[in-house]
């Protein structure tokens, strides 16, 4: 789920209370415990699963298989500070949307258009009990890898556009829908956080090292050098302007911290080091693991 990045997932036939109650327009998970306020530690007990065994993981994501030679970036755990983290119960029904920009691509004479506002994707996203949505990743890619041909906003066509103007637009665009669309006393709505890069080792105050090359073992410290996600401060500027509570799953500070949690060039392309997506197993379970607490743990 989390290594996709740009996707919307849509949780339904889920029986639940919501099990936390969210005061003010931006909640990013304080109570009694605060999940997102701790350390990764190394655990002899992880991983949680066997990722040969699991048949689920693109091969890109597989670092073991494609034969990456450590093993300790497994063992790491997220551990808040006051409390632990539930394990999984599976008895949920997910029904997965690909969308991954929100806002809709659409085909025409003169190519692929990004349009920033329009959201026709949402007539899906009605009627279920939680929605789960996130983006970010697929916005910075360029080249072949580039999902669009040109970038509407309004009446205006542009060949490109800022990333991060771009991405604040099109939040704009998927929180007007939000909040004209969602009944909050049938659906509750989460928006997974910023997941970080690591190409540049600059930011955590290497910068003669490579990226997340050869990195094994988390950056040390409960502070990021390079501080806060540029992407992360529009998120959360968007969601405080909002109406409708939405839940902010910050994993964004947490994941800043594991350099070591990448394919590198153990995804399958060993030409180019990956320094985006993350090796599973690996960090995005710890994304799951405070997802299944945020909606299930009262």
């Amino acid at each position: 789920m989390g290594v996709l990045g740009a996707v919307a997932i849509l949780a339904v036939c889920l029986s639940l209370s919501w099990a936390i109650q969210i005061n003010g327009k931006l909640a990013k998970g304080k109570r009694d415990c605060d999940f997102y306020h701790g350390e990764w530690r190394y655990d002899e007990s992880y991983p949680l699963y066997d990722s040969a065994k699991c048949n689920f993981i693109e091969n890109q994501f597989n670092c073991l298989k494609n034969d990456r030679p450590d093993r300790s970036y497994l063992k790491y755990m997220w551990q808040p500070s006051f409390c632990n983290l539930p394990r999984y119960s599976y008895n949920a029904t997910f029904m997965l949307y690909r969308s991954g920009f929100l806002v809709d691509i659409k085909d025409t004479k003169l190519g692929r258009v990004l349009d920033l506002g329009s959201i026709e994707g949402g007539k899906s996203w009605r009627n279920v009990d939680t929605l789960i949505f996130n983006t970010w990743h697929w916005w910075l890619h360029t080249g072949r890898k580039q999902r669009w041909d040109f970038i509407q906003h309004g009446s205006k066509m542009y060949k490109d556009m800022d990333r991060l103007v771009a991405f604040e637009k099109a939040l704009t665009t998927w929180a007007k829908w939000v909040d004209s669309n969602v009944d909050t006393t049938k659906t509750k709505v989460v928006f997974q956080g910023i997941s970080p890069d690591h190409s540049n080792a600059s930011d955590w105050g290497k910068p003669n090292e490579k990226g997340c090359v050869n990195q094994n073992q988390p950056f040390v410290g409960h502070d990021y050098p390079a501080g806060q996600h540029p992407a992360e401060v529009v998120l959360e500027r968007v969601l405080e302007q909002m109406k409708t509570p939405v839940y902010l799953l910050n994993v964004t500070r947490l994941s800043q911290l594991r350099i070591d949690g990448h394919p590198s060039y153990y995804g399958g392309y060993h030409r180019i080091a990956d320094c985006s997506h993350w090796c599973l197993a690996g960090v995005p379970d710890t994304w799951n693991q405070l997802l299944y607490a945020t909606l299930f743990q009262s």
